[in-house]
């Protein structure tokens, strides 16, 4: 079949490199525009583009997903069928109803749970011990369409987003192979979704990486892992802002208001939480590298006592 791809980050980068080792053509690819980034504000091109540029694979990069001009180049690549992993963008009906075949989506997660721009992170932070990919014929709906393959992985007690990402990145570019060859072989049914225990997983922000220190213990030590490595859970210390990169829950019973630094020990800096107590073992302070607390604390003595939080910037 001839075989358009849309995506983006390196999560998508397995689905195409597979799609390159199979049967089928990958006749044109569809990435989202080069971005400005870092301090220079350089022009930095997507992962998929900087594949496609090695294949010397024609591509498109759209602003708007109904220009003119982009759907008469899209319409010219004659696709049989479009695959999608994180592209980044809602297809318009034009899309959807052009390639014979369908538009066929990898999600990084067990669909009809986690539809959304982060299914990797809220997983994590909501301390499911597994998830999955699920491909699926796309839709007008945000991942509402119905499913065509499911495969789960575990999550291990020390995952992160950043560790769990490319796990299910991989396995998405293999089931993307086998769903387009079942498709072609007529021995798969597609399976409607279960509205009715659908659960969002939205985009995540920066500020969503301040801390609250009244949730229990668990639940932090979960959002730490599921923001990392972007955007980072955060606190302050006094004026000095640190991102918590590693840490883990605690059962004793706290001795402080949530967020006291309770105990420091030549490892670990202790802090009471709503249930529980955290023990923070690996931190990044503003404008430095990521470093062990035992690597902090030999330059920056730290008291138990001292509070953490978003009111200690004043």
């Amino acid at each position: 079949m001839r075989i358009v791809f849309m995506g983006t980050p390196d999560f998508a980068v397995p689905s195409l490199e597979a799609l390159l080792k199979s049967d089928d053509e990958v006749v044109g690819i569809v990435t989202q525009p080069d971005r400005p980034k870092g301090r220079g504000q350089e022009l930095a091109l997507s992962p998929v583009k900087l594949v496609a540029l090695r294949e010397q694979i024609p591509i498109l990069q759209p602003t708007k997903m109904k220009d003119p001009d982009f759907l008469a180049a899209l319409t010219g690549w004659k696709p049989d069928l479009i695959a999608v992993t994180a592209f980044g963008r809602i297809l318009p009906p034009a899309v959807l109803t052009l390639p014979p075949k369908g538009c066929v989506n990898v999600h990084g997660s067990l669909l009809p749970k986690y539809r959304g721009a982060g299914p990797v992170q809220w997983a994590i932070i909501n301390g499911e011990t597994e998830t999955g990919i699920t491909t699926m014929l796309m839709d007008e709906g945000m991942d509402t369409g119905a499913m065509l393959l499911q495969e789960r992985i575990p999550i291990a007690p020390d995952d992160t987003a950043g560790s769990l990402a490319p796990k299910l990145a991989s396995l998405g570019g293999r089931l993307l192979v086998e769903t387009i060859a079942r498709l072609k072989a007529g021995t798969i049914a597609p399976i409607a979704q279960d509205h009715s225990q659908a659960t969002m997983a939205p985009l995540l922000k920066k500020e969503d990486g301040l801390i609250d220190w009244t949730l229990p213990a668990r639940s932090i030590a979960n959002r730490i892992r599921g923001l990392t490595p972007w955007p980072g859970a955060y606190t302050f210390s006094g004026a000095e802002r640190w991102t918590i990169a590693k840490a883990a829950a605690q059962a004793e019973k706290p001795s402080g208001q949530p967020g006291c630094i309770v105990g420091v020990t030549k490892d670990a800096i202790q802090v009471a939480t709503g249930d529980g107590v955290l023990a923070i073992t690996e931190i990044q302070p503003a404008n430095s590298r990521r470093m062990t607390v035992a690597q902090y604390l030999a330059g920056h003595p730290i008291q138990a006592g001292s509070q953490l939080g978003a009111a200690a910037q004043s």
